[in-house]
């Protein structure tokens, strides 16, 4: 899976970790893949495996993924220090 984001659609089992409607970072995971899991960095910006149903795949634009990966405050900080 190639996935880089999910949308959280079943957050029963996990109330404190997951939030339905939340977007969620995807981390590879091949192993867990195998058993139906998917490793997200859920509301304890710590990575974990849940079952993949909880999910489904979204696409970003690439102006918002760049925001979601942290990518612009990053450059914003290097365009300063210049």
């Amino acid at each position: 899976m190639n996935t880089k984001f999910v949308v959280c659609i079943d957050s029963a089992d996990w109330p404190e970790s997951l939030e339905v409607r939340k977007i969620y970072r995807v981390l590879p995971d091949e192993v867990g893949a195998k058993y139906g899991l998917i490793r997200v960095i859920d509301d304890s910006d710590e990575d974990y495996l849940y079952p993949s149903d909880c999910f489904v795949a979204v696409e970003l634009p690439e102006e918002s993924e760049r925001v979601f990966l942290g990518l612009c405050v990053m450059e914003e900080t290097s365009v300063s220090a210049r």
